[in-house]
């Protein structure tokens, strides 16, 4: 129900008052208190359609702010990545379940958007030996990094 369907319902409920105030029988009036309590539930419904109209408005801003948040967050994001480019950091990378440390070679977003730096580290395997790897880490694993 709109605030327009509001308005009209309670000015036809007036029209009806009248109406009925003018052909009512002197003898037995009618029940003001029951008219009453029908125009205060007018008003009540009145206020509440408005109420809603403003938390819809509110939602709406909220939205916009929110995405207007985000968009903003991940500018800072990528400033940050960007000025880790050529720089030693410091990650956890589950696999290997530890701490590993390398260098940024490049920043891009995944698959599923989020924001991953391109690291090239040494790994040291089980046997001893150690090789050159490239992992895909995602800007969140960032622990520090290295000066």
């Amino acid at each position: 129900m709109t605030v327009i369907d509001s308005a009209q319902q309670k000015l036809d409920f007036m029209t009806l008052l009248v109406t009925e105030l003018q052909y009512q029988n002197p003898l037995e009036p009618m029940d003001n208190q029951q008219m009453a309590a029908q125009l205060a539930q007018f008003s009540q419904l009145e206020l509440t359609e408005k109420m809603n109209s403003n938390i819809n408005a509110m939602n709406e801003t909220m939205s916009k702010l929110n995405s207007s948040f985000e968009g903003a967050m991940l500018v800072a994001q990528m400033d940050y990545a960007k000025s880790l480019l050529g720089k030693t950091v410091e990650y956890y990378y589950d696999d290997y379940g530890q701490s590993l440390e390398g260098k940024v070679n490049r920043v891009f977003f995944n698959e599923a958007g989020y924001l991953t730096l391109e690291v090239t580290s040494q790994v040291a395997h089980p046997d001893g030996s150690t090789a050159t790897e490239s992992f895909n880490v995602p800007i969140d694993l960032v622990e520090g990094i290295k000066e």
